[in-house]
C-alpha cells in the first residue's frame, strides 16, 4: 500500500478529527455520529493512506519514488 496522505493533509486530517470529537463530546446526544468520521480521518492520518484519493489518483505525498 503506498502512501498518498502527505504531511501537511495528514495534519489538517487530525486537528479535523480533534475538531469532531471535541464537538461530539460538547454537544453530547444527537452529535455522536461525529465521531464516525473523526475516526476514518485519524485513521487516515496515521496510515498515510486514502481510499478516496486511490479511487480518484489523488496523491499528496511528497515522497520520491525514482530512487
Amino acid at each position: 500500500m503506498d502512501n498518498n496522505v502527505g504531511k501537511t493533509d495528514q495534519a489538517i486530517r487530525y486537528i479535523l478529527a480533534i475538531i469532531l470529537i471535541v464537538i461530539a463530546v460538547i454537544a453530547q446526544g444527537y452529535f455522536y455520529w461525529l465521531l464516525i468520521p473523526a475516526v476514518i480521518l485519524g485513521f487516515t492520518a496515521a496510515v498515510s493512506w486514502c481510499g478516496i484519493y486511490k479511487i480518484f489518483g489523488i496523491n499528496t505525498c511528497k515522497i520520491d519514488k525514482k530512487k
